[in-house]
């Protein structure tokens, strides 16, 4: 047993006289627990590559350490890059990787879906973000958790799989998709675009994201990002009156969010079992906001002219996008009404619409009941509070059974020391090899 499975809980884990794990299953857990510094090396390689959007950088470096791993296993590998994307450049090219494991039978067919990109790593870290380092039964870096983890916990299975000498009779595809930090519009979409995520080729998808492992991920709530620009008229800084201050009049904008619209969302709520509940209502967040002229630093003496600012709607499957615009659209008008000087566009960066998989799909309840059989936990479903590269597998891929399940702790992501569990690495690991198995057969 490896020292990476946790004593006693892989004993647990790889009981043969579990009754539901057949002798077949149990090789594929005893590979895995065999495999365990592997994974664990993987995942510490993959951390090393600073993989980090924006700007979108080792994206390339990365794709290629990925493909050479999936070469290794007996995956046809393709790296696709969107070259059309507006993102893409020489500097900061946009590659994607993609393989295909044929099985006896083109379908069904389980993609594997993870994103290589990494948010920037911040301030506050105690270690190294992108030294991958182990100390107490963890691996700290920036993308630990969100979601390298969960890239090495999925190739390791379809790996342990091999090793055990089992060829499923199904197909595997396996993707690392790059921009998923910032909408996965070069990646998951572009390879939905492309025709490689669809109903014909296509019958399930997991992505590993870092959920925890006993819960299985069924989708998430609607985005909406929106630009505010409010537009005054410029004066000397001394002379304020001859000017209209922009600035001031997003202030306007904000009183009425704050006075209006903000209590209006808070009583709005999904019966999508959003987690942490908090998230279950619909919010408004200024993710930016800049006004005024600035040189060297040094604000310019003069009244503001333009102020723009940036805002995160989300919003619930209950609720339709049209009215969540016009909401919007509202506030603008009834201040231009109000006031004679007020001035303001507004445009719309991205929306992405509520996704939720039906949890009595084959997909679902068979990594319910391989949960039960690995942990011995009943799953808990849940939703996303932020989106995934779940809203282009349903809405561009038009592929019906999709769920997030994987290795690390949702509120873990994006934070200073990041990391992932060891135990939950194996763990998971476990259960989308056994899913993968009982999906596909042998």
């Amino acid at each position: 047993m490896s020292k990476w499975t946790g004593g006693q809980v892989g004993k647990i884990l790889t009981n043969s006289s579990t009754p539901m794990i057949t002798f077949l299953e149990h090789r594929v857990l005893e590979q895995i627990d065999i495999l365990g510094e592997d994974i664990v090396s993987f995942l510490q390689a993959l951390i090393r590559i600073p993989t980090v959007n924006p700007p979108g950088e080792a994206y390339d470096p990365c794709a290629r350490f990925i493909g050479n791993w999936l070469g290794e296993l007996g995956f046809d590998v393709n790296y696709i890059v969107a070259r059309d994307h507006a993102d893409h450049s020489s500097a900061y090219p946009r590659v994607n990787v993609f393989g295909k494991l044929s099985g006896k039978m083109a379908m069904p067919a389980l993609h594997l879906n993870g994103h290589t990109d990494v948010v920037p790593s911040g301030e506050g870290w105690t270690v190294d973000p992108f030294g991958g380092e182990i100390k107490d039964g963890r691996v700290y870096g920036r993308g630990a958790c969100d979601m390298k983890g969960g890239i090495a916990a999925a190739l390791f299975a379809v790996a342990a799989i091999r090793e055990a000498g089992i060829e499923l009779r199904g197909t595997v595809e396996f993707s690392g998709t790059v921009d998923e930090e910032s909408g996965g519009f070069a990646g998951m979409a572009y390879l939905a675009q492309q025709g490689l995520i669809s109903p014909r080729r296509t019958s399930y998808v997991i992505i590993p994201e870092p959920l925890n492992v006993d819960r299985i991920c069924l989708g998430h709530r609607g985005a909406y990002w929106f630009q505010i620009d409010t537009i005054g008229h410029i004066a000397h800084g001394s002379m304020p009156f001859l000017g209209v201050n922009a600035v001031e009049l997003m202030g306007r904008v904000l009183n009425h969010i704050d006075t209006h619209l903000h209590p209006a969302l808070s009583v709005r709520s999904t019966d999508m079992p959003v987690e942490p509940p908090e998230a279950r209502r619909a919010t408004l967040n200024i993710n930016g906001i800049h006004g005024g002229q600035t040189q060297a630093g040094v604000g310019t003496p003069c009244v503001a002219d333009r102020c723009t600012a940036i805002f995160d709607r989300r919003f619930l499957k209950e609720e339709h996008f049209e009215t969540v615009r016009q909401e919007i659209s509202d506030i603008l008008t009834y201040l231009k009404m109000r006031h004679t000087d007020f001035k303001a566009e507004l445009s719309d960066l991205m929306v992405v619409h509520p996704v939720e998989t039906d949890k009595e799909t084959d997909l679902v309840q068979t990594t319910a009941r391989t949960i039960r059989d690995v942990l011995q936990t009943s799953p808990e479903y849940i939703a996303s509070p932020g989106t995934y590269d779940h809203k282009h597998v349903f809405n561009i891929g038009h592929v019906d059974q999709c769920i997030a399940y994987g290795p690390g702790l949702l509120h873990l992501a994006h934070q200073p020391d990041e990391y992932c569990e060891i135990e939950h690495l194996i763990q998971s690991c476990k259960v989308m090899a056994l899913t993968a198995m009982r999906l596909l057969g042998t």
